[in-house]
Formats: C-alpha cells, structure tokens, sequence
C-alpha cells in the first residue's frame, strides 16, 4: 500500500520551508521501515522509487510547480526512469535523499535523485516526467513560462542526454513474448 501518512507528513513539512527555485535541492529526511523490507531484509526496490516519490512531491510544493498543475488543470505522470542500486540499505536506517529538476526536453521534465545513508548513496535515479492535460502532453517550455522562468532549459548533463538517446532506440510497443 502506497504511504499516505508519509506522504501527507512530507508535504506538510514542505510547507514550512522556505520556497525553492526551479532548480533548486529539495534536502528530505526517511527512516527505513520493517514494511519497507522485501525478503532479503532489505529496503524493497519498488519501496526505493516511493521514498524517492517523497523527495519529488515536496520539490514540487516548494518550487510552486503543484501550484500551477493545480491552477491550469494539468497533472505530472512519470514517463521513464534509470536507477542505480549501490549499497544495501537495512531496517531502520536513516536516509537522505536529494531531489532537483535538472532540465528538460522537448516533452519532458527531468529530474535527478540520490538516496544516502551518511556518507554513502545508496541508490540514484534519473526521473523523465510529463506534464499532461486533458489535450495529452503539455510541452515543458509553457511549465517553464508559467512558473516566471526561461523557456530554455539548461544544457542537460551529457549523461542524462546519453541516456535519453540510448532510450530513443528501444522499441515500442516492445514485441510480445510467447
């Protein structure tokens, strides 16, 4: 079941920090829970790309981006990400995770994310997002113009962008299996 009470404690705290820029870091803090765990007794993979949903919908509150979704009847859907398992996270473990829009294409929104534990990430994820309505696919750049920034995006680092060419000749639909 998804974390509601976690999410509605993350939002709530959102709103008593300081407002962020665009590209700004959102800074959040996770406690691994018993519940957390998958059969090995480690942080479940799918449970990883829920605390890190709790890092992004914060961002999103403190950078205005929910404000003006909400303001325009738009909504923001994840369309592709690339993680990185590095270190084993175990119960009760305290975690850090950062979250930042990085820039954006196009189509898309992307956004970068790192999970520590001390010193040590344990995991990172590139998030590809889009912003949709009712009419499908809203282009980035009016997100952009909507929220008082250039409609340029920065130059996305060359890894994001090799993996945004790498993704590109992945076929789809993929072929069906037997």
């Amino acid at each position: 079941m998804y974390p509601f009470l976690r999410m509605f404690k993350e939002l709530a705290r959102a709103r008593s920090m300081p407002p962020l820029g665009l590209f700004d870091t959102h800074v959040s803090h996770h406690l691994c829970w018993p519940w957390d765990l998958d059969p090995w007794v480690e942080l479940n993979n799918g449970r990883t790309l829920t605390i890190y949903d709790l890092g992004r919908l914060p961002l999103g509150a403190r950078t205005g981006i929910h404000g003006i979704l909400k303001a325009k009847g738009w909504g923001m859907t994840v369309a592709g990400s690339s993680i990185r398992y590095r270190k084993r996270v175990t119960v009760f473990s305290k975690l850090t995770t950062y979250s930042r829009c990085l820039g954006w294409d196009d189509r898309f929104l992307y956004m970068e994310q790192s999970m520590w534990k001390g010193r040590d990430c344990t995991s990172q994820v590139l998030i590809r997002s889009a912003i949709v309505s009712k009419a499908g696919i809203v282009p980035p750049p009016e997100l952009a113009k909507a929220a008082g920034v250039s409609t340029e995006s920065p130059d996305l680092p060359g890894w994001v962008k090799a993996w945004i060419a790498a993704d590109a000749t992945r076929p789809w639909p993929p072929e069906r299996q037997a």
